[in-house]
């Protein structure tokens, strides 16, 4: 569940009042709720109690310093793509040992910083990359742990921009090659090859992709352990759905229903790196009303949010429900739905201020009748919104606040014209 609900019309994140988060820092704005992601996050690690599992969340979904640290004291490790960040969980009070670090470009001096650091796991996802490892290790004097990024050729069947698990992707090795990879390397005593990594893509809506990438799975790590490969860990990554619309996906225990018992008795320690299914029902993105208007017999929202602010839209065709902080009609849904029609609305484009005629936060949506000066919220804004923000058109990023119970936090201020120029003094 989430912690963003109407009273007597009225939108709260927790028990404060959006409304008064807005009068206070301004629009547009990033608002958190801590206790949502503190219940996604439990659901997760009460799901799969029964197997040995670390929950590492995605950092680039959300990557506050202040989000990850109440994570880490939820007992959560993280899953890392950058130097960058690494630097943030390490910010957080993450202990290395919970880290796991993927990504297809990792740079010399990002691997010597992971490896200085002694994180838990490299992915690999290339030969050409585990030997680069190997050699850099054996020059800082340090050992490692890593795991095998492996295709499994499962179709995921979402967006093509975020389906990673095919064969045809930049990601990882095909399943036909990975033995290969393990008789090559795996007794290299700097970089300790010892487990296997799956990571299927993301905004997945059932777990079949899933149970079919574990029994595709489970046969390789029985024959690499027949071979002598000690294998302690699968890796089966995040992209688990999250209810843009309501009710779409899966939960936690249907996850784990399906896939512990392919897993209990395997000898495994189970990692997963799940993060819009903590994080994205757990932020909203608060906007105000600049202007209406009609063209073309479309009428048009313009908002004082744009494209720069939530690209998902534009970039992936992502639905985010969109409804009035205090709807005149005092008339909220029960449900977050695409086609959602309902008596006294009208048919609306919500635009933002960017010059590029991309710039929507949605498209053919029923909305009540608004006015300059009211305040919308765009709901399950908190994965990969802010972290994929941008200053196009020399627009300063958002705040972004933390809602507690009855009390807000401003946990990164919103950026000023000094900020945009800071760094070419």
């Amino acid at each position: 569940m989430d912690f963003f609900h109407y009273r007597q019309s009225k939108l709260y994140a927790e028990d404060v009042a959006v409304e008064a988060i807005a009068a206070a820092v301004g629009t547009p704005v990033y608002i958190y709720s801590k206790a949502t992601f503190l219940d996604h996050l439990r659901k997760i690690q009460k799901a799969y109690s029964r197997l040995d599992t670390m929950v590492c969340f995605s950092v680039k979904a959300c990557g506050n310093i202040h989000i990850l640290r109440f994570l880490a004291g939820a007992g959560s490790g993280f899953d890392v793509v950058s130097g960058g960040e690494l630097y943030r969980a390490m910010q957080a009070g993450a202990g290395p040992e919970t880290i796991v670090y993927a990504g297809v470009g990792k740079t010399d001096v990002e691997m010597t910083e992971a490896l200085r650091a002694g994180i838990g796991y490299f992915n690999i996802e290339s030969e050409a990359e585990l030997e680069n490892l190997i050699g850099l290790a054996g020059q800082a004097g340090c050992r490692t742990r890593a795991a095998l990024r492996v295709n499994p050729d499962v179709d995921y069947r979402t967006h093509k921009y975020t389906a990673t698990g095919r064969k045809q992707t930049k990601f990882g090795v095909d399943i036909e090659r990975a033995l290969k990879v393990f008789d090559t390397y795996g007794a290299n005593p700097d970089v300790r090859l010892c487990a296997v990594h799956v990571h299927l893509g993301s905004g997945g809506k059932t777990i079949d992709p899933y149970v079919d990438a574990v029994k595709k799975i489970l046969p390789v790590i029985a024959e690499l352990r027949r071979r002598g490969h000690a294998i302690e860990a699968l890796d089966l990554g995040g992209g688990y759905g999250a209810d843009y619309v309501s009710d779409s996906v899966p939960s936690a225990e249907d996850y784990a229903a399906g896939l512990i018992p392919l897993l209990e008795g395997k000898g495994l320690r189970l990692i997963l790196e799940p993060g819009k299914s903590i994080c994205a029902n757990a932020g909203i993105l608060l906007m105000r009303v600049l202007y209406t208007k009609t063209g073309g017999g479309k009428k048009f929202v313009i908002v004082d949010a744009g494209m720069n602010d939530l690209i998902r839209p534009s970039l992936y065709q992502a639905f985010h429900f969109i409804w009035p902080v205090a709807p005149a009609e005092r008339f909220v849904p029960d449900r977050r739905d695409e086609n959602l029609s309902i008596p006294g609305t009208e048919v609306v484009d919500v635009v933002g201020p960017i010059c590029e005629g991309a710039d929507f936060l949605a498209k053919d949506r029923a909305l009540p009748p608004l006015a300059r000066g009211d305040l919308l919220a765009a709901f399950t804004a908190g994965a990969y919104g802010f972290t994929m923000a941008s200053n196009y058109n020399a627009r300063g990023r958002t705040p972004e606040v933390l809602a507690d119970g009855d009390v807000f936090t401003v946990i990164r201020r919103r950026e000023t014209y000094e900020d945009l120029v800071s760094l070419e003094r």
